[in-house]
């Protein structure tokens, strides 16, 4: 068997000692290229590391708010005003920048006055509140949750103790009548027998005594205070049961009912424009007897300077020019009216969608105890108005160390523009 031929093998390259030298230095130039580039990638991602690091990293480590020693970062201020303005445009966040410092320093203030009392919220208790909200667990989020349960607790244990169980209460009836002429009649019907509910559900021009069909219920004192004037309380609290009040002026209630005078000066039909001076009466009865003294050559603007209840008569004396539709349809209807002559006067008009001051009461207890239980409604808003008393003290307390001068108007906006994106 014949034997394979050996391969040939090639023959070992030889480098000259000239082309060795020039091999090492092209290595060396590609070695000194390839340093030199990691250099300036390096140096690319140190000047950009060092503009994140000195105008996001730092100015949001900076302390915004100081209350009473626990320090709030320009961080935990921009991420307030994100979550504040969370429903809102970002141009609508302007007002927000403020907002967020006194939210910052009550929610803290808050926290701090409740465990001075002995009331906290565990981490576990606001984790699962988070969760069962689906809301981000942030240190933002974390404080608003353990604030609203705090106000819970608050309310539960502390001022519930705070509030009496039993009180005096009246059972009251009452109604808004918008003169004392027409409080006169509508008592004259009750003597008569009519029904309290029917002529206040047709009569009353107060909203909740009309809807309730003048039926106020049980209240103690402190509750009605809320809603009558303090003539109106005097007489339910030292009244027998059963009687009927005389009419009680109130002269600060508003209501939706107003009556008009108006006289036509001049006219341009071309134009389709009037010129109209007008006085806005509290009742009928007044309307009346001011067109009986404008009858009789007393001035038109006096009166209306000396009467009127539309704003900005001081100006004006009334004047107006108007095209249909700027003034109230009661109005148009008399102004545009080609038939009427200049310089007449209108009856009263009346209008249920002007709002004037002043009324009438008449009220009747119904029936009064000494010592009542309170209702459920009535004890829950006296827990809650006396934590409102109790917030509104802790801003005043001049023991409170409270420090917010970190913020500049400046870094105001720098905070607002971070919470946007947008540059004001």
């Amino acid at each position: 068997m014949a034997k394979k031929k050996k391969k040939a093998q090639k023959p070992r390259r030889e480098f000259t000692r000239q082309q060795l030298s020039h091999w090492q230095q092209q290595k060396k130039r590609q070695r000194i290229i390839f340093t030199v580039g990691i250099i300036i990638i390096v140096v690319v991602i140190g000047i950009m590391g060092s503009g994140w690091y000195t105008s996001q990293y730092l100015p949001l480590r900076q302390t915004a708010i100081i209350v009473n020693g626990t320090e709030f970062s320009m961080k935990y201020y921009v991420d307030m005003i994100k979550v504040l303005g969370s429903n809102q445009s970002g141009q609508n966040l302007t007002y927000l920048v403020d907002g967020a410092v006194t939210t910052i320093e009550h929610n803290e203030l808050f926290r701090q006055k409740a465990q001075e009392l002995g009331f906290s919220i565990s981490e576990d208790e606001v984790i699962r509140e988070l969760k069962n909200n689906d809301l981000p667990d942030s240190d933002v989020y974390q404080d608003l949750v353990r604030i609203q349960l705090l106000t819970m607790l608050l309310l539960d244990e502390y001022f519930d103790a705070q509030v009496p169980v039993s009180a005096e209460q009246v059972h009251l009836m009452a109604m808004l009548l918008e003169s004392e002429a027409q409080a006169n009649d509508i008592r004259a019907r009750l003597g008569n027998d009519e029904s309290f509910a029917k002529l206040a559900r047709e009569h009353s021009l107060d909203n909740f005594s009309k809807d309730s069909q003048g039926d106020f219920s049980w209240h103690p004192e402190i509750i009605l205070k809320e809603s009558l004037v303090a003539p109106v309380l005097a007489y339910a609290f030292n009244a027998k049961a059963g009687v009927l009040s005389p009419p009680i002026y109130d002269e600060s209630i508003e209501k939706e009912v107003g009556y008009w005078l108006v006289r036509v000066l001049d006219r341009n039909i071309e134009e389709d424009e009037t010129h109209i001076q007008i006085i806005l009466l509290s009742s009928e009865e007044e309307a009346w007897q001011t067109r009986e003294r404008l009858s009789t050559g007393e001035d038109y603007a006096a009166l209306a300077r000396e009467l009127s209840q539309l704003k900005g008569v001081e100006e004006n004396d009334g004047e107006f020019l108007v095209m249909p539709g700027m003034r109230s349809p009661v109005i148009d209807e008399f102004a545009f009216d080609l038939e009427i002559e200049l310089e007449t006067v209108s009856e009263p008009l009346r209008d249920e969608d002007a709002l004037t001051k002043g009324g009438y009461w008449l009220a009747k207890v119904a029936d009064k105890e000494t010592d009542r239980p309170i209702a459920d409604d009535d004890r829950n808003w006296l827990k809650t108005k006396a934590l409102d008393e109790w917030i509104a003290a802790l801003r005043d307390d001049p023991s409170n160390e409270i420090d917010d001068s970190h913020l500049n108007s400046e870094k105001k906006t720098w905070a607002l523009e971070q919470a946007t994106g947008i540059k004001f």
